[in-house]
């Protein structure tokens, strides 16, 4: 529908409009799409129905879910005592930590996707665990598929920045006195050259 003050433009606007070749996009009605079919309009149809109302209730019912549990995992933030318990290397504290397994920060994530900064720390931790003599072996390891990558909360950890965690790393060991669950995180490597800011890169 168009809408215009002055009647003289809007006539224009419809001459100019309807002069040219028609290209719709027809919602949910078939019927309208057959009909601009037969009158020899190029038309896509999409199948497209609005929610029904138990779709709608569904999503309420979904938020509300989503609010408890928010308000649950902010409680145990809250309520929880994590104490240090101890300084072991990450192979034998680490939940899933075997030899060619490195854990990132972030979400699941391929070689080929990852940024620069995780590129270089991987290449750094691999180096570091003895599996590649150089950045250029590293690179090439890392691309094989030979090397598992996992987030590292998917094991109890955290990775600071571009962090990583491989299996040699000294980890803090914290016990959450509250709930009895651990966590594990590396020990600030300081400033500098250093894996979790992963400053060995390709050049």
């Amino acid at each position: 529908m168009l809408i215009c003050g002055d009647s003289e433009r809007s006539e224009d606007i419809l001459k100019e409009l309807f002069g040219k070749e028609l290209k719709v996009i027809d919602l949910g009605l078939e019927s309208f799409h057959e009909s601009l079919k037969e009158q020899g309009v190029e038309v896509l149809h999409v199948d497209w129905k609005p929610p029904s109302p138990r779709v709608r209730i569904l999503a309420k019912l979904d938020n509300r879910a989503i609010d408890k549990a928010n308000r649950e995992a902010v409680k145990r933030l809250i309520d929880s005592q994590p104490i240090l318990v101890d300084t072991r290397q990450a192979k034998d504290v680490i939940p899933g930590m075997t030899k060619r397994t490195i854990l990132h920060a972030g979400p699941p994530i391929e070689w080929k996707r990852m940024c620069g900064p995780v590129k270089g720390a991987i290449m750094g931790a691999l180096i570091y665990e003895g599996l590649a003599k150089n950045p250029k072996e590293a690179k090439a390891l890392a691309a094989s598929g030979e090397i598992k990558f996992s987030p590292c909360h998917h094991h109890n950890a955290v990775g600071p920045m571009a962090g990583v965690v491989s299996a040699s790393m000294y980890v803090f060991v914290v016990k959450n006195q509250k709930f009895g669950n651990y966590a594990y995180c590396t020990l600030n490597e300081g400033l500098g050259k250093v894996l979790r800011f992963g400053l060995i890169v390709e050049r």
